[in-house]
Parts: structure tokens; C-alpha cells; sequence
């Protein structure tokens, strides 16, 4: 099991363009815009994402809901009108689940979660920001969940890459010579 940490969520974090100082309530979900107003997501909704997360991260990362919440709050903190854009794809999920499932999508069990996410079309779709329902699940649900793994130190891990953008790693692992050689 590959456990999700405070240093992964920060390289993410970085990955994408936002810095976040000190850190110290860094896995718990920040309630309220910078402003102090309306929170930014509900907790039906944060678990939601989480519930996606679940589905698309591999089976062996542990973690998930701390990490979530720390990428996913500063991310959307950060920008507020990406924040009313996963909303809006949250909310075409949910639409899709109660339709076809007549419940949230994250009340299903996960294999019915990973069965209505390619029944929608999501595994197929074309990542669009402002295209159809599945598009935009595609783009502000799936993807996102997934550059901020993969983009983490221990998500490149996962997959072979040694240095995700925004983890320093040195020259040592450009100087060696590939596995075999």
C-alpha cells in the first residue's frame, strides 16, 4: 500500500501553480473562500470527490480523502471560478447517477461508481472545460484528480517517474544509464 502524505499534496500543489505557506492545517478541507464568505464546497460534495478519487486512483494508494482535501481545497481556493466549474461537474454526476441509479454518485458501491462514470462516457470523453456533462466530468473531476496524483511524489512513483514536474530530484537520475544497461 502507497500512502498519500503532506509532502505529496504540497508537490501538487506546486505542480499546479499554487504555493501555500506553512501547511500546518494542510489536509483538512479550508471551509470558506479567501474572502471568508459562503464555503466553496459542501461536505456532500467534498465526499463526492473523494468517492471519484477512489475510483480512478489506483487500488494501492491509501490516503485518498486527506489528500483530496488538501489538493482539491487550495486548488479551488485558488480559483474560484474553476471551484464553480467542478461544482457544476459534480453536480452532472450526481444528475447521471440519480438517474440511471436513483442515488448520488456517492452513495453507489465502487464497482457500480467505476460502471456509471464509463456508462456516461467519462473513459472516453475529451477532456472539454465547457463541453457536454461527461466532457466536463472528464475534465474538472477525472483529470484533475488525476494530474494531482500523478504530479505528486508518490504518484510519479507509481508509474516509473522518478522526478514529477515540481519534485526536485538532482542530476544523479539523469547520469545512470537505463534499468538493464
Amino acid at each position: 500500500m502507497t500512502e498519500l502524505d503532506r509532502r505529496d499534496v504540497l508537490k501538487a500543489l506546486g505542480a499546479a501553480g499554487i504555493t501555500v505557506g506553512g501547511g500546518a492545517a494542510l489536509l483538512e478541507w479550508a471551509d470558506e473562500d479567501d474572502a471568508g464568505g459562503e464555503p466553496i464546497v459542501t461536505d456532500h460534495e467534498r465526499r463526492t470527490l473523494h468517492a471519484v478519487a477512489e475510483t480512478v486512483y489506483p487500488s494501492e494508494v491509501s490516503g485518498i480523502g486527506s489528500f483530496v482535501d488538501g489538493y482539491m481545497s487550495r486548488r479551488l481556493r485558488a480559483d474560484l471560478e474553476r471551484a464553480d466549474a467542478v461544482l457544476d461537474a459534480l453536480t452532472a454526476l450526481n444528475d447521471y447517477a440519480r438517474e440511471w441509479e436513483d442515488t448520488d454518485f456517492r452513495e453507489l458501491e465502487p464497482a457500480k461508481q467505476e460502471e456509471t462514470l464509463r456508462a456516461m462516457g467519462v473513459d472516453k470523453a475529451d477532456p472539454v472545460p465547457d463541453g457536454a456533462p461527461r466532457e466536463r466530468v472528464r475534465y474538472y473531476l477525472v483529470n484533475e484528480l488525476v494530474y494531482g496524483l500523478y504530479s505528486s511524489p508518490t504518484g510519479g512513483e507509481l508509474v516509473g517517474i522518478e522526478n514529477p514536474q515540481g519534485h526536485p530530484g538532482g542530476t544523479e537520475s539523469y547520469k545512470r544509464p537505463p534499468d538493464g544497461q
